[in-house]
C-alpha cells in the first residue's frame, strides 16, 4: 500500500474544480495572409507576442538549416547590427527569442506594454530585412554544434530521437536533431536564401496578449506586418507519417550506462476526436502526474525511478501518446514487466471514482495555471489557434472531462493504452540489459547517427 492511499496518510479532501474564464479575442487577418489574434489583459502592464509560421520542410538539410536560422534570425536587419538590435529590444523593457521544430518557426516577445508598438516593429524589421553576417553566424553556429555535441551525450536525448526514428523512420517527424558536421555546412548565404523562401506571412499567426487594448493591439500589429510580403514565397507540405508498426523492442547500446532510458509511443487521438477527454483522464491516471498508478509503483513501491511520465503530443500530422521513464541499469527488464502490468490493468479494470475526480480535478487545474499569467495565456491561444481551435476550448475541455465517467475512461484506455498497442525503445549498456530484454520480446538493435 503506497503513503498516497494508506490508512496514515489519507488523501487530502478535494476542492470543487478550477474555472476557468475564456478571454475575448480580437482577430484580424491581413491582405498578406497574416492571422492576427489580440486579448487585452491588465493583470500587469506588459505585453506578450507569440508568431507561429509553417515551416515544415523535408531532409537533413532543412532541418540543419533551420534550426541554424532560428539561432541567428536577430544576428542583424539592414538597420541594426546583433548588438544593435539586442540594445534596441532591452531598452524596450523587453526580449525577443526564436524557435524551430518540425512544423513551423516560432518566435516568442515581451515588452513593456506602453512599448507594444515597438517591439513589433522590431519584430517586423527581422522578418522583413534579417541579413545573417557572416561573423555573427560563424559564432552562432560554433556556439550551436556545441549544444548539439553536448545534447547527444544525454541519455534522455538519445532516447527521444531513437524513439522518433522507430515510430517515424525517415519522415522529417523522425529526423531528431541535427548533426554538428550538418550545422557546419550551413552558410549565410543558405541562411538568407532560407529566410527569402520560407519566412512568410501567409499561412502565419500572430497573437498579441497584455495590457492593450484588443483593437488597439490588432491596429499597431497591422501598422507593422502589414508590408511583410509572402509574393514569391512558397510551402512544404509534410507527406503523411508512414503506418504505425507497433510491437518489439528497439535497443540503442549506451557501454557503460548506470541507467537505461525506456521511451513508449504509440498514435492518439487528436484534441476533436470523441474519445480525447477521456483518454486524457485515463492517461493521467495512468503516468500522467505524480499521483498516478505508474509512480505509486515504479518510484514509490519498488525504487526504480525518480519519475515516470506518460503524455500525449501534438503534431501537425499525428498526435503521440508516449510514456517515458529512467531506471537503473540492473532493474531495466523489470521496470518493462512494471510498465506493462500498469498498462494491463488500465486496459482490464476501470479506473474508481476517486482516481477519476482526482485526475479531473489535476488536469482541469493545470489548464487554469497555464493561461494565469500574460505568457501562458498567450501560448496557449497560440498552440489552440494555430491547429484550428477557438479559445472556448479552455471551456469546452474542462466540460468534456467533467462528463467522463469510469466506463468512458476504461474504453478510452483500452482502445489507447494497451500494451500491444505501443512500440518501445530502450537506450542503455546492451551487454548488461540485452539478455533480459530478449526474454520479454523481440530485440532490435539500433544505431543512432
Amino acid at each position: 500500500m503506497t503513503a498516497a492511499t494508506s490508512p496514515g496518510n489519507p488523501r487530502p479532501s478535494l476542492g470543487p474544480p478550477a474555472r476557468i474564464a475564456v478571454p475575448r479575442v480580437s482577430e484580424r487577418t491581413l491582405p498578406n495572409g497574416l492571422r492576427i489574434a489580440a486579448v487585452r489583459d491588465s493583470s500587469v502592464p506588459l505585453v506578450e507576442v507569440r508568431l507561429r509560421i509553417p515551416f515544415a520542410g523535408t531532409g537533413r538539410r532543412h532541418l540543419a538549416q533551420g534550426h541554424l536560422l532560428a539561432e541567428t534570425a536577430f544576428s542583424g536587419t539592414g538597420r541594426h547590427s546583433a548588438q544593435e538590435l539586442a540594445a534596441a529590444i532591452q531598452a524596450l523593457g523587453g526580449a525577443l527569442s526564436a524557435g524551430v521544430d518540425s512544423d513551423r518557426l516560432q518566435v516568442a516577445g515581451s515588452a513593456l506594454a506602453e512599448n507594444a508598438g515597438a517591439l513589433l516593429d522590431l519584430l517586423a524589421e527581422v522578418l522583413t530585412g534579417a541579413t545573417y553576417p557572416a561573423s555573427d553566424v560563424a559564432g552562432e553556429r560554433d556556439r550551436l554544434i556545441e549544444e548539439l555535441t553536448i545534447a547527444r551525450t544525454v541519455p534522455s536525448t538519445l532516447a527521444s530521437e531513437a524513439l522518433s526514428r522507430r515510430v517515424f523512420g525517415s519522415h522529417p517527424y523522425g529526423l531528431g536533431l541535427p548533426t554538428g558536421a550538418e550545422v557546419r555546412a550551413v552558410t549565410p548565404a543558405a541562411l538568407r536564401s532560407l529566410h527569402r523562401s520560407r519566412v512568410a506571412p501567409d499561412g502565419a499567426l500572430l497573437v498579441v496578449v497584455g495590457d492593450v487594448p484588443a483593437a488597439k493591439a490588432l491596429d499597431l500589429a497591422e501598422r507593422a506586418l502589414g508590408g511583410w510580403s509572402a509574393e514569391g514565397r512558397r510551402r512544404v507540405a509534410l507527406p503523411p507519417p508512414p503506418p504505425f508498426v507497433p510491437g518489439g523492442l528497439a535497443l540503442v547500446d549506451r557501454p557503460g550506462s548506470v541507467q537505461s532510458s525506456i521511451r513508449y509511443a504509440a498514435p492518439g487521438p487528436r484534441r476533436d476526436d470523441p474519445t480525447y477527454a477521456a483518454l486524457v483522464a485515463a492517461n493521467t491516471v495512468f503516468a500522467g502526474y505524480f499521483s498516478s498508478r505508474l509512480i505509486a509503483n515504479i518510484r514509490e513501491d519498488k525504487g526504480f525511478t525518480y519519475g515516470a511520465h506518460s503524455h500525449l503530443d501534438h503534431a501537425d500530422l499525428v498526435t503521440l501518446l508516449s510514456i517515458d521513464t529512467d531506471v537503473a541499469t540492473e532493474v531495466t527488464a523489470r521496470s518493462l514487466v512494471e510498465v506493462a502490468y500498469e498498462q494491463a490493468r488500465m486496459v482490464t479494470a476501470p479506473v474508481t471514482q476517486d482516481e477519476l475526480d482526482a485526475a479531473r480535478r489535476y488536469l482541469v487545474g493545470t489548464l487554469a495555471l497555464s493561461t494565469s499569467s500574460q505568457a501562458g495565456l498567450a501560448s496557449t491561444l497560440a498552440r489552440l489557434l494555430d491547429v484550428g481551435l477557438a479559445a472556448s476550448y479552455l471551456r469546452d475541455h474542462p466540460a468534456a472531462l467533467a462528463k467522463v465517467t469510469v466506463d468512458t475512461a476504461f474504453e478510452a484506455a483500452a482502445r489507447w493504452l494497451a500494451p500491444s498497442a505501443m512500440a518501445c525503445v530502450v537506450v542503455g549498456d546492451a551487454a548488461v540489459v540485452g539478455d533480459a530484454l530478449r526474454a520479454l520480446s523481440p530485440v532490435t538493435p539500433m544505431t543512432i547517427d
